[in-house]
């Protein structure tokens, strides 16, 4: 099976787990898939959620909890893992962020410190020995948020998803329960998303 990235984004209940869900169960031809999970559910409502997505899963995936370090999961998979999945990029991002977050520290030492992180992840998931799908979030799209701490975070997963973006041979937004791949669209109208930078 080749090896490549996919990422899939969307809004919040857009559909993109299930989307990633069937992309992995259609990849692994009933083969273990490792599903890397970031969220550690800390409240209830959280707890709820993840069981929701547990529920969801079939019994022979291999699901492993792993907050601030999942590179390493995808460098060294089990012989036989077929595909991994991660859900989800921004959650993995929020981690980074909330362990790192000094009050008075400039804006750039977030994003020189994670982005580099945020690459090596992408350059080890596109060459990973098996296909790995990575579910992230477009968090940019309401109105600009109030607080300064989510507003380095807004910026810090689109820089983040734009990056993930130029790695991945697929990549798939989600809406309203429908996916396109966004990038197979935007090649075909001539549009190079390594060569204009990321604003």
């Amino acid at each position: 099976m080749a090896e490549r990235l996919i990422l899939v984004t969307g809004g919040a209940r857009s559909g993109k787990s299930r989307w990633a869900e069937k992309i992995a169960a259609d990849l692994g031809e009933d083969h273990p898939v490792l599903y890397i999970a970031t969220c550690i559910p800390r409240d209830e409502e959280m707890k709820q959620r993840v069981y929701q997505h547990q529920q969801r899963r079939p019994l022979h995936w291999i699901t492993a909890e792993e907050e601030f370090a999942p590179t390493g999961l995808i460098r060294n998979p089990a012989p036989s893992t077929r595909v991994i999945l991660i859900d989800c990029l921004t959650m993995w991002l929020s981690n980074l962020l909330l362990r790192d977050y000094r009050e008075g520290l400039e804006d750039q030492a977030y994003y020189d410190r994670i982005l580099p992180v945020v690459e090596e992840l992408a350059v080890a998931a596109s060459k990973a020995p098996c296909p790995v799908i990575m579910v992230t979030n477009e968090v940019g799209l309401g109105i600009v948020p109030e607080n300064h701490l989510s507003r380095v975070y807004r910026d810090l997963v689109g820089w983040s998803n734009q990056i993930m973006g130029q790695y991945a041979a697929e990549v798939y937004l989600v809406c309203s329960g429908l996916a396109m791949d966004i990038k197979k669209m935007s090649s075909a109208y001539g549009w190079p998303p390594t060569s204009e930078g990321t604003d």
